[in-house]
């Protein structure tokens, strides 16, 4: 069987003219028949991309060999099928929203916490003078977290900034910021340092590059990455389930989207519960008119939704 591989990366480094790149990327990427999620802004890129192995070096090549894109870290697994099935890339005006966007406070390019590589993670995060911060969402650390990590009650990651007061104990300690693949933790770990925090670092390469280089060790459940697998393991030494099925309570790792589009709630729901409620969080969703065919995993291409005229109106009025 044919394998394929999926990639996650982030790069900040400014792009002039970043609408018009995202555009050509879009081709360049269609020209290689991957599949994947990327995000273009002036600061940078995000993304993942899945496809064949020999696409998938092709574009790490190409990026590599562009100046601005030389130092991208990235991270590859091989998978069964593509973890994707279409391939978008979009102009936004961050690549991690944040919702702060002067410069002047934060700009990963300029300044941010120290990194940590994960062998240098692993020997420091037990010390007692350490604080590790999950700044990733609730639905994230809720399937899986490192042990003893500080978590924030944040459904966005633009809901971070308003946790920092929560934080202000730990300023006279050293605090160690993680996420998935690093790209929350340059712009946490910089508005950590603007807000007094002194001592602060980061673990290069997030999770997925921790479980690469160094097993794993006390990353307690599942990992939540965004595309069709939902999840992945990450603990190779001690690994342990800590998610619970939002319906039942029992233990389970597995993670869904309620099948309900307008909801598309991400939870942990077992088995059991995922056919007994036909792969929604609730009886409202499970009766909603628009409900998807539950195929037993929990993930659905993207339905388009009705535009939400005051929402988006909010949103304007707030940028």
């Amino acid at each position: 069987m044919e394998k394929y591989n999926t990639l996650l990366y982030y790069c900040y480094s400014t792009i002039a003219d970043a609408e018009q790149f995202a555009a050509d990327h879009l081709k360049f990427c269609k020209s290689l028949g991957l599949a994947g999620r990327i995000i273009v802004a002036e600061e940078g890129l995000n993304g993942t991309v899945s496809g064949t192995p020999e696409a998938c070096k092709t574009y790490m090549d190409t990026l590599h060999a562009d100046p601005r894109f030389a130092d991208i870290d990235f991270k590859g697994d091989e998978v069964d099928t593509p973890s994707f099935v279409k391939m978008h890339v979009r102009y936004k005006s961050e690549i991690v929203h944040s919702g702060l966007r002067d410069p002047n406070i934060i700009n990963p390019q300029q300044k941010t916490g120290k990194y940590l590589e994960p062998n240098e993670f692993l020997a420091m995060k037990n010390a007692e003078d350490v604080v590790i911060l999950d700044v990733r969402s609730n639905y994230e650390h809720n399937l899986g977290k490192f042990k003893n990590a500080i978590t924030l009650d944040i459904e966005n990651f633009r809901d971070f900034p308003a946790m920092i007061n929560e934080l202000a104990q730990y300023k006279d300690k050293k605090v160690v910021t993680y996420c998935t693949g690093g790209i929350k933790c340059e712009k946490a770990s910089a508005l950590l340092l603007h807000e007094g925090f002194t001592d602060v670092y980061q673990l290069h390469g997030g999770i997925i590059k921790y479980g690469k280089e160094a097993g794993g060790e006390d990353f307690e459940g599942k990992c939540y990455v965004f595309d069709n697998r939902l999840s992945v393991d990450v603990n190779s030494i001690n690994p342990v389930v800590i998610s619970t099925c939002y319906n039942c309570g029992k233990t389970t790792p597995k993670m869904i989207n309620c099948a309900n589009p307008e909801c598309n709630e991400h939870f942990t729901q077992c088995d059991e519960c995922g056919e007994k409620m036909d792969g929604c969080c609730s009886d409202a969703c499970k009766e909603h008119p628009r409900k998807r065919v539950y195929d037993g995993t929990g993930y659905y291409v993207k339905i388009p939704q009705p535009v939400n005229v005051a929402k988006k109106a909010k949103v304007q009025l707030a940028e």
